[in-house]
């Protein structure tokens, strides 16, 4: 069998490996959301798609191969619905800016027809191959693959996007035993700070800042950190001063309808209970009018509401970045003191920020524990930066791992 990868090589973003054999297995198919979207290679034949979660970078291209073929997809319930709120907002805001789409509705209604969801630890069999899920601690419905081989038992897992350690909303991914792992490496090369001590101030600094009538504005992705920053809130009983806007709003009701997927699930049905969902400019007006919490999207300042609320911060307020922010983001140009792009307009942004690195990703330690129980032969390193991919695969080379970082394009023969 080869491993060929489409996106995601010495790169974050875009995801697509498609396992070559017999029957050709695509394990994700996304696009990277930076002021220009990129998109994965051309997949050809496939047979079988898998999506380990809904995030964009992982799911927004699925459509694509439904244009000529009708392959099975599988993945967990949370991941279709959830993937279906993302893809059709990725297609509302390319049609907003006037870019022709690389596939149309009819497509995502075939892919989304073509979905069959499956629990956690079901088998589904697929020709020579057990395929099944497994918790990856990520978001809600995220998994890791594996493809058994049900001729010698040999194991292909590949991790996707992956968080060892438990959040509020997730407990920690399984460790899966494989032959082959395809394992993320977004983290190789750093290590996420004590999650404790950081809530604990970033707690502490919301107060502050609501206690002083200013306004806590916390720019959030849609689909898992949003969920998450509600059941801290909650933990904290700060969701009475909490507005919730944007399409966190959608994705925590999903996330809501399967409570089977979430970790300590009353902690966000109650923050839901008591936070004020805006959808009106009247409401808007209101969340602003100080010693309040603002939850919206888009995570990295690139839209939605929060393009019109950091225009309208009273001077006592503080912005609360809590995820990644990709180079040429608002975010980013946030982060390095750059003006923002708004409404087509250069604006500096004078109200302080603050950084809480809230990541659901696996940090450095966890990605090199998660190799050695896993215990492969051959390691695939992907979905991170060529620093990080070649510092993993280094590494794990001096440990006796056969190691791989693969360029886009790349082709890797395994035995399997």
């Amino acid at each position: 069998m080869n491993i060929k990868i489409l996106g995601g090589g010495q790169e974050v973003g875009r995801s697509g490996i498609l396992l070559e054999g017999n029957k050709n297995i695509l394990l994700d198919y996304g696009i990277k959301v930076e002021e220009k979207v990129e998109y994965p290679l051309p997949a050809g034949r496939v047979d079988a798609f898998v999506l380990s979660h809904a995030h964009l970078d992982h799911s927004g291209f699925s459509p694509a191969l439904y244009h000529n073929g009708m392959p099975p997809a599988f993945g967990t319930d949370p991941t279709r619905a959830l993937a279906e709120l993302l893809i059709e907002d990725a297609i509302r805001v390319q049609k907003m800016k006037h870019n022709p789409s690389k596939y149309k509705k009819t497509e995502l209604r075939s892919f989304l027809n073509s979905f069959v969801t499956y629990n956690y630890g079901s088998k589904i069999d697929f020709h020579d191959y057990t395929i099944s899920l497994h918790n990856a601690g990520h978001i809600s419905g995220s998994s890791i693959t594996k493809i058994e081989n049900n001729r010698n038992g040999k194991k292909i897992v590949y991790t996707g996007d992956f968080k060892l350690s438990p959040q509020f909303l997730q407990n920690g991914a399984e460790v899966v035993e494989s032959d082959v792992l395809v394992i993320e490496s977004t983290y190789a090369i750093k290590e996420h700070p004590d999650r404790n001590n950081l809530i604990k101030l970033f707690v502490e600094n919301i107060k502050e800042v609501v206690e002083n009538n200013g306004i806590a504005l916390i720019p959030v992705f849609a689909v898992g950190r949003s969920q998450e920053v509600l059941a801290i809130l909650e933990k904290h009983k700060l969701t009475n001063y909490t507005y919730l806007d944007g399409m966190a709003k959608a994705a925590t009701r999903i996330a809501l309808e399967h409570q089977g997927y979430i970790h300590n699930p009353e902690l966000l049905s109650g923050a839901m209970s008591k936070v004020t969902t805006l959808k009106k400019d009247a409401e808007r007006e209101e969340a602003l009018s100080g010693g309040s919490i603002i939850v919206t999207t888009s995570g990295m300042l690139t839209g939605g509401p929060v393009l019109n609320y950091l225009t309208k911060l009273n001077d006592k307020s503080m912005i609360f970045l809590t995820g990644y922010q990709a180079e040429g983001t608002n975010g980013r140009k946030l982060l390095d003191n750059n003006p923002l792009d708004i409404d087509n307009r250069k604006v500096f942004i004078k109200t302080p920020f603050s950084f809480y690195d809230l990541s659901a990703h696996a940090g450095q330690a966890d990605l090199y524990d998660y190799v050695k129980r896993s215990s492969p032969e051959t390691v695939v390193c992907v979905h991170g930066d060529k620093t990080s991919t070649l510092a993993l695969k280094d590494r794990l080379e001096m440990e006796g791992f056969e190691a791989y970082a693969p360029e886009i394009g790349e082709r890797i023969k395994i035995d399997f």
